[in-house]
């Protein structure tokens, strides 16, 4: 099990990069949730002043 981690000696390169790789999923994600959110935040706008010129 020590050899799987070590790697072979390339151990720092190999958790260093899945470690970099797993950050940037994570913050790709959290970033397409907000992105996610705001364009449902301007789509009720939208379809609230719509509905508002369509009353009037």
């Amino acid at each position: 099990m020590q050899e799987f981690f070590a790697m072979g000696g390339y151990a720092l390169y190999v958790w260093s990069s899945f470690g970099i790789s797993l950050l940037g999923i994570v913050y790709l994600y959290f970033e397409a949730r907000k992105y996610h959110k705001k364009q449902q935040r301007l789509v009720r706008y939208w379809l609230h002043r719509q509905s508002k010129k369509k009353s009037s």
